[in-house]
């Protein structure tokens, strides 16, 4: 063992009348660790929320949206090939999207309609796994032709207007059908087949899926589609792949990938992260000064021994690791007991559902989300460790500037 190290061990470990030293540096591993523990959790919290989200956002929405400016898409089923054509593309498929009115008896409430392929659309597979209740759409041709066309209602949507699987509504298109009496509204009866959840609020009660057919002839749209829904292999590629796909088609089309459709709540989020991040390494900050209250009163209480160890010719560079040690272990200790509770808090979280976040409050309900990440440790653990050394330079060079005959002249 060095020497240094053992002195540091020595003044750490003291009996008799320095048990107040050795209380104080229990104090500091307490509040190291306590700042650690917060700071580690409460990021892997917030990286665990924004994971959540992108997953929920995800299942509701394509990679990569093409449209085209100024309304629908014409000869869509070429510029579909076109799309599949790129090799980062999984899949596309043409869609229609609009608002409308949803009434049943006296219950009104607007929501987006979505129209898709019932075989190629990559959302298919992630409205099947959603469906709570009732089934997917029947395939074409197998139902009657005076069969109203059938629709998928949000499972709070459903909820809001009260209907349930089997039952009837109307839809009400915003734009109306010239008539010799003027703009009469556009209404057509649906049967809602079943219900989804897909775990976020802003869809689940506001979105509604019907087939593709049926959504063209509602819209009056008979040739042409909202725009093209895409699917990539590489989902944080998909700006540059986005960028791809409208050089291919040039004006007047253009795409937007799922991420620069969502900037604006991932920047807040980022923000939020990194403003948690510099508070509570502020609160590691605070339990590292008490490193250096704890190491001065060591300087104070051993100045005997010090110029002691000086007179015998030990370097005023040696002296001042030993108070380095003496901080640094401290700032270990308390760094690996926060490191370990955190492990174990966030362990409790994921399997235990003691927190329940409201789905009309922070996007989807679901418990407290938690993901945590080994870089989160080892930059938290990085963080305390610089701070701790820092705390002990100050004190580590106060007493190595301490002059043996002073110390020693009254003795």
């Amino acid at each position: 063992m060095r020497f240094e190290l053992f002195v540091a061990l020595r003044h750490l470990l003291a009996r008799r009348k320095q048990v107040f030293i050795s209380l104080i540096s229990l104090i500091s591993i307490l509040g190291i660790a306590l700042g650690v523990m917060a700071l580690v959790v409460v990021i892997a919290v917030m990286s665990g929320f924004e994971k959540e989200l992108k997953q929920k956002i995800l299942g509701n929405t394509a990679h990569i949206m093409v449209m085209k400016y100024g309304g629908g898409i014409s000869g869509y089923q070429k510029i579909t090939e076109n799309i599949k054509q790129i090799a980062e593309v999984e899949e596309a498929a043409p869609f229609v999207f609009n608002q409308a009115m949803l009434t049943h008896g006296r219950q009104v409430s607007g929501a987006g309609v979505r129209g898709i392929e019932q075989g190629s659309d990559p959302l298919r597979l992630k409205l099947e796994k959603m469906l709570v209740d009732g089934h997917f759409f029947s395939p074409p041709g197998s139902l009657p032709v005076t069969s109203p066309p059938e629709i998928i209602l949000g499972s709070e949507l459903a909820k809001n207007i009260g209907v349930r699987s089997g039952s009837d509504l109307r839809l009400i298109a915003p734009s109306g059908s010239p008539t010799p009496m003027g703009l009469v509204p556009r209404m057509q009866r649906f049967k809602v087949i079943g219900t989804y959840t897909s775990g976020m609020y802003q869809y689940d009660s506001a979105l509604a899926y019907t087939t593709l057919g049926a959504a063209q002839k509602f819209f009056a749209m008979p040739d042409q589609v909202t725009g093209i829904a895409v699917e990539i292999k590489k989902l944080y590629e998909a700006g540059s792949i986005a960028e791809k796909i409208q050089q291919k088609l040039s004006y007047p089309y253009w795409a937007r990938d799922w991420i620069s459709m969502n900037r604006n709540l991932f920047t807040a989020l980022k923000l939020e992260r990194v403003t948690m991040f510099v508070i509570l390494a502020l609160i590691i900050m605070v339990a590292a000064f008490n490193i250096i209250s704890t190491l001065i009163m060591v300087v104070m209480e051993k100045h005997k021994e010090i110029a002691i160890l000086k007179t015998m010719g030990l370097s005023s560079l040696r002296i001042m690791r030993i108070f380095v040690w003496e901080g640094m272990i401290i700032g270990t200790a308390g760094t690996i007991l926060g490191l370990t509770g955190s492990l174990i808090l966030c362990e409790i979280l994921k399997r235990y559902d003691f927190i329940t976040l409201p789905g009309d409050v922070y996007y989807f309900e679901t418990s407290l989300p938690v993901d945590l990440q080994l870089y989160h440790l080892v930059s938290t653990a990085a963080l305390s460790l610089i701070l701790c050394f820092g705390a002990t330079l100050y004190p580590s060079f106060r007493a190595s500037r301490l002059l043996p005959a002073e110390a020693l002249r009254y003795e």
